[in-house]
């Protein structure tokens, strides 16, 4: 596979891999080092890369495991599986404080959940992932992907009404 072939792969699901690995490192600058760890790995096994049913998939994988990786390594001391978004400086002062409220809120909420719900949780319904892919990246049956997806959102929605009184009147 040659480097153009390869980019037109690639490159797609680039930016899926940094979330991924921002959600799970937390830290921009480990995030964009997972994320060109990956890279330079799917290149250096770009021969077989063709052979894979789904490259994207295969680089999803990769990145959690990698990441997972380092937050199991010494070099991680200060690293953490926490959620994060990301703010759009486009809102007002008012929405910005909103919406970090309502992400500390989640932040803490996720925190509370087992790894497998969590990851679960973020590769439906924020990567948009079909049950089928997260089945296989995370090396799940399909039923189980759906009760731990179930039950992480079932945990979520409880902790909203419970701390916020969310949804109800």
């Amino acid at each position: 596979m040659n480097a153009s072939s390869f980019l037109d792969t690639v490159m797609p699901f680039k930016d899926k891999m940094f979330r991924l690995a921002k959600r799970l490192l937390v830290s921009t600058e480990e995030a964009e080092d997972a994320t060109q760890e990956i890279l330079l790995k799917l290149w250096k096994s770009n021969e077989r890369i063709s052979s894979y049913k789904s490259v994207e998939a295969f680089a999803m994988t990769m990145t959690k495991n990698y990441c997972l990786d380092r937050l199991k390594s010494k070099q991680a001391g200060n690293l953490k599986l926490v959620h994060s978004n990301y703010t759009d400086e486009s809102v007002s002062l008012q929405r910005n404080v909103e919406n970090k409220d309502s992400l500390e809120w989640m932040q803490r909420i996720l925190k509370t959940l087992p790894e497998q719900q969590r990851m679960v949780l973020q590769l439906r319904d924020i990567e948009q992932y079909d049950l089928e892919e997260i089945a296989e990246m995370m090396e799940m049956k399909n039923s189980a992907v759906r009760t731990s997806l179930s039950r992480a959102r079932k945990a979520v929605r409880e902790a909203l009404i419970k701390t916020h009184r969310y949804g109800i009147q």
